[in-house]
């Protein structure tokens, strides 16, 4: 957002964008090319923040409302998810697993994820033929009663509410066209916020005896424009931090900046690793991964008719040390070994995995959290974050007060907008105008040089930013020609 330097030609009443904006320096007389790379920066955030800012007004209304999900959860699906008494030993796998499917025969048996917690129930995923992709339907089983308690439509275990929730905030119920704005928003959000960060701080710096407080703590002696941008900026300082981590974690799995990041992963060998689900005896050399969703979508109807596996594989995986919330699925051949995965996401994490051979009871393969890469542990602490999961009900709260603060953040920028425009000459424009156009034309040849090689590279590294950056300097080129044309 348009978070602007004082100019002492300029009064709160009537702007001149188009007037030079003097470097925020203790030197006497700044170079040419100091200002210019300062006021590319400005147009830069300005425009930024005035197109941009819709798709990050629809990103934090979005995002607040998922953050509140698991409340909403216990409040409309309590029923299916809690149990109503915790007394005495839970059944085995194998008599919930035959609770659900006498209620439950259509389909086949995917996966089971136990119980988070001792009032929670089990449930029992299938995939069941004529569900939209992806989606599967989940029994809740009382693990104390074996009572099969309901049955939902989910998505990787998501509830349908959530679910509704997770697809507004990526992609606005549109499918892979909505999928943009949501990049969209991650790609421009670090841009706008280090932007904003250098330009408060530059302003700061021309103001040393009290540049500390003026950049943390908002001017309540100011008023008009210098007010609100006071508070804009202010509270993007406090906020940048968050931002920034939200914009880095949701790239990393959007569409293009996503497939991106991918070949990194595959680049530098990062990726989490990978669990061999063959049999040593089987002869199979085939590596089937296992991961958070192990076996989602997948039919099993071999193993539909040993469900005593489950309980061996469980006993086998807690005696390997996988504690908590874990995800059994069943093989898909004869050959394969059951996988067992860690589903704890919750500070300190743990998403160990092992795969076992039921007809010993052996673990075969094991991967263990301390052992993944070090972006590979950076990626899934980061989505758990943005997801507000990783500090449970904390990191709902911290969510929730990052997306107000942008709220307040887009609100303070398009009200200064609004007060730089002029009220007592060219009255023909309703809202304060742009920075200068063809600032770069100041730029030193050295920034040149070195700034348009490192914008490609981030432009294919962030096909979105880039794509939308390049569209923007084409509408601004014409725009400046037919300007040109109309004063000549």
């Amino acid at each position: 957002m348009p978070a602007l330097p004082d100019d002492p030609h300029r009064s709160t009443a009537t702007v001149t964008a188009e007037a030079p904006v003097p470097l925020p320096s203790g030197d006497a007389g700044p170079s040419r090319s100091r200002q210019g790379v300062w006021a590319l920066l400005r147009r830069l955030h300005f425009y930024a923040g005035v197109f941009l800012a819709p798709f990050l007004l629809l990103a934090a209304l979005t995002g607040l409302a998922y953050t509140v999900t698991p409340q909403l959860d216990q409040l409309v699906y309590g029923d299916e998810l809690r149990v109503e008494r915790t007394a005495g030993q839970p059944h085995s796998l194998a008599d919930q697993i035959e609770a659900a499917r006498t209620a439950h025969p259509e389909g086949s048996l995917a996966y089971v994820v136990t119980p988070p917690t001792a009032e929670d129930t089990t449930r029992v995923v299938l995939d069941v033929p004529g569900l939209e992709d992806d989606r599967q339907r989940t029994v809740f089983v009382d693990p104390y009663t074996n009572e099969v308690k309901g049955e939902l439509i989910t998505w990787f275990d998501e509830t349908p509410l959530t679910t509704w929730f997770d697809d507004l905030h990526r992609n606005l119920h549109m499918g892979e066209v909505g999928r943009l704005y949501s990049e969209v928003a991650a790609s421009w959000l670090w841009v706008l916020v280090l932007g904003g960060l250098v330009l408060w701080l530059g302003r700061a710096r021309g103001q040393r005896a009290k540049s500390v407080r003026g950049v943390l703590v908002a001017d309540r002696s100011a008023s008009g424009v210098r007010r609100t941008r006071s508070r804009h900026a202010v509270t993007g300082v406090w906020l940048s931090v968050g931002l920034l981590g939200l914009s880095a974690t949701g790239l990393t799995w959007s569409h293009y900046a996503g497939d991106r990041f991918g070949s990194l992963l595959d680049a530098v060998h990062a990726h989490a690793p990978a669990l061999d689900t063959s049999l040593p005896s089987s002869g199979e050399e085939s590596a089937k991964a296992g991961g958070e969703h192990a076996g989602h979508g997948a039919g099993h109807e071999g193993a539909r008719g040993d469900v005593a596996g489950f309980d061996v594989a469980l006993a086998a995986a807690r005696d390997a040390g996988l504690g908590g919330v874990v995800i059994l699925t069943p093989p898909t051949d004869e050959g394969d070994a059951w996988s067992v995965v860690q589903d704890d996401r919750v500070w300190p994490v743990h998403l160990d995995q092992v795969t076992v051979d039921a007809q010993t009871g052996e673990v075969t393969a094991h991967s263990r959290w301390l052992d993944y890469p070090l972006l590979a542990k950076l990626s899934k602490l980061g989505v758990a974050a943005h997801m507000g999961i990783l500090f449970g009900v904390a990191n709902q709260i911290v969510l929730a007060a990052i997306g107000i603060g942008l709220l307040l953040v887009i609100t303070w920028g398009y009200r200064m907008w609004w007060q730089r425009r002029p009220t007592r000459d060219n009255r023909r424009t309703t809202v304060g105008r742009a920075p200068t156009r063809g600032t770069w034309r100041e730029l030193p040849l050295p920034v040149l040089f070195l700034g348009i090689p490192a914008v490609a590279a981030l432009g294919w590294a962030l096909p979105v930013l880039g794509v939308t950056l390049l569209g923007f300097l084409v509408v601004d080129g014409l725009a400046g020609v037919v300007q040109r044309r109309r004063h000549a």
